[in-house]
């Protein structure tokens, strides 16, 4: 990679040379590897006419720093930085200058969470990655979406491309989605009744921005997505949690006071228990009577194994109180970061007002793309696809949790989806497990994240299957049945 020359600067004024400057400046940034081995510096031709110095004083300059071995020369190539040079070390906080700005008192607002999140940034490099929420590229057609890419690059579709739509979305997209997406959960929306997100957890912080403030209260499950709790105490509203049973969220558990609602109803996350159509209408009943808002996140609605089904709260809704979250990320690839939003129009318009002062709305080529892919039959072939093969995945799984004496929490079997909500033995903290299985390459996802109170979850933690292939899952279980069996005999994983 060649080096800008509009990285460098001279002054005329300062007491050192010109050529003083521009060699110290190049060691500086060798040093502080802002420069790297093998990067092209620019040409003395170049770099003289951008600062406004003789090529001399560039030529010069280089061919001191060739000297001390900062530079090498390649014939008719020019000079590149030099492979050996040794970095400086990173400056420990003791030796920042007294005069740096105070960025523990400027920052007003804190947004890191002190609990620690256990996803494994690295899962592609492990064996057996029982990782949640990735997605296996073998399992989807990138070829279609190629020819759906180049064909919202046409000329046709430049407008879409380029154009700067303020708040509006995509309308092949919102059409496609009210027309053919929505009707599958048995619900019926205008276009107007649609906001375009950068996938779910985008679409739960701008309806969690728009319902909650430091007056009102948020009723959310426990256990539950750690997103969602993490963006619903953001608002400094005031959360309720509330216990899932094998029934779901328990709507007469709800005390009065309550302003929304925060369920996974159809495919609870991560139990996998789905509420029953009792609890639904029960819960929609006090939502009317009582004037609170449901907010429903109905992911993996598309990865079921059942020819029906349960039907998405707000398909049951008659009142508007139910806001519906959709995605992209699990029936496509999570790096598509597209989801959307349906609600009233009231709700719409200043979600739709929040989305414009922070991202406008999602880009309009990857919008296109996506409704290319929709309405040309590729999402109807993808998601049929997803759905043998991770019903063939679960079927391996299965076998393997009963054969190694795994213990399910969660639902059993379920309408679908692609994870296991599990429970290890007494003692056995699975934070410690975790990380002694990485060490036989397997990852696993602990399940403490997902509970209000931390230590009241120790003991759980979730597998996934949509990133492991089939013939990898029973060993990655016995593995991990033998590091349970070895940690409550040693007592190295007990809390």
């Amino acid at each position: 990679m060649a080096i800008a020359p509009e990285l460098f600067f001279v002054d005329p004024d300062a007491a050192t040379t010109l050529q003083h400057q521009l060699r110290q400046q190049i060691v500086d940034a060798i040093l502080d590897r802002r420069f790297l081995a093998g990067e092209r510096m620019p040409s003395s031709r170049l770099l003289a006419k951008h600062l406004g110095v003789s090529r001399l004083t560039v030529a010069t300059a280089y061919a001191d720093l060739l000297s001390q071995g900062y530079l090498t020369s390649r014939d008719r190539s020019g000079y590149f930085v030099a492979d050996a040079v040794a970095a400086q070390p990173a400056m420990s906080a003791a030796d920042q200058p007294d005069s740096r700005a105070d960025w523990s008192r400027l920052i007003g607002q804190r947004f890191r969470n002190p609990r620690r999140r256990h996803q494994n940034p690295d899962w592609r490099n492990y064996r057996f990655p029982f990782t949640y929420g990735q997605a296996d590229p073998q399992l989807f057609d990138r070829s279609a979406w190629r020819q759906c890419s180049l064909q919202a690059l046409g000329q046709r579709d430049f407008d879409v491309l380029t154009a700067d739509f303020y708040e509006a979305d995509d309308p092949e997209l919102v059409l496609y989605i009210t027309r053919h997406i929505l009707p599958r959960r048995g619900i019926s929306a205008r276009p107007e009744e649609v906001l375009l997100t950068m996938g779910a957890q985008n679409a739960l912080w701008l309806a969690a921005q728009v319902l909650l403030n430091q007056r009102r209260t948020a009723v959310i499950e426990n256990p539950c997505y750690p997103g969602l709790r993490e963006i619903v105490e953001q608002t400094r509203c005031h959360v309720l949690p509330i216990d899932v049973d094998a029934q779901g969220l328990p709507a007469d558990a709800l005390r009065s006071g309550v302003d929304v609602v925060f369920t996974t109803a159809s495919h609870q996350c991560p139990t996998n228990t789905t509420m029953t159509l009792a609890r639904r209408k029960l819960l929609l009943e006090r939502a009317r009577t009582e004037g609170f808002a449901i907010v429903e996140d109905d992911y993996e609605f598309e990865v079921s194994f059942t020819n029906s089904p349960s039907p998405a709260l707000k398909s049951l809704d008659q009142h508007d109180s139910v806001i519906y979250v959709g995605s992209f990320s699990k029936s496509l690839f999570p790096g598509l970061r597209l989801g959307y939003l349906v609600g009233p129009p009231e709700f719409l318009a200043e979600a739709r007002a929040l989305r414009a002062l922070v991202l406008r709305h999602p880009p309009g080529h990857l919008q296109r793309t996506t409704a290319y892919f929709l309405s040309l039959g590729h999402y109807d072939r993808q998601v049929e696809h997803l759905r043998r093969v991770y019903a063939e995945r679960r079927n391996v799984m299965d076998q393997a949790i009963r054969k190694h004496g795994l213990t399910i929490a969660g639902a059993e079997s379920g309408a679908g989806g692609s994870s296991y909500w599990m429970r290890a033995p007494d003692g056995v903290n699975t934070i410690t497990l975790a990380q002694d299985l990485l060490a036989q390459d397997v990852v696993i996802e602990p399940g403490p994240d997902f509970f209000v109170t931390p230590m009241d979850s120790s003991h759980h933690y979730r597998l996934a299957y949509s990133s492991i292939a089939s013939d990898r899952i029973e060993e990655g279980i016995a593995r991990i049945a033998r590091a349970i069996s070895s940690a409550q005999n040693s007592g190295g994983s007990t809390d």
